[in-house]
């Protein structure tokens, strides 16, 4: 009497089913993250810095689209203008990578794989 017979290389059916059922999910998110990567080379996130003085946009994949600094922010010197641009950068480049940390959680959220 053989009494491995019937459940094919130690899987059962229960676990291939967890298995078809978690690749059809990834197979899903592959999807989601195709459309996910369009939105965010659409998207527009603004960074600012010194009360709107100086504003950079970048897409929600942190290409950089344009900046933008006001008549304003040149009367501060070329120094200041600088500093500006790199905290606008910087502020820009934080809300995109939130953006991105989000939409990638909201993707993912419920994909369950057997066995991790």
């Amino acid at each position: 009497m053989n009494k491995g017979q019937g459940q094919g290389f130690g899987f059962g059916l229960g676990k291939m089913r967890e298995l078809a059922d978690a690749f059809k999910k990834a197979q899903q998110v592959q999807e989601g993250a195709k459309r996910l990567q369009e939105e965010l080379e659409q998207m527009e996130i603004l960074g600012e810095s010194g009360g709107g003085l100086v504003k950079v946009i970048v897409s929600g994949n942190q290409e950089p689209k344009r900046v933008e600094i006001s008549p304003e922010a040149f009367q501060e010197g070329a120094d200041v203008v600088s500093d500006l641009v790199t905290a606008a950068m910087k502020d820009a480049y934080k809300k995109s990578t939130e953006t991105m940390r989000q939409r990638m959680e909201e993707l993912t959220s419920g994909l369950e794989l057997p066995g991790f």
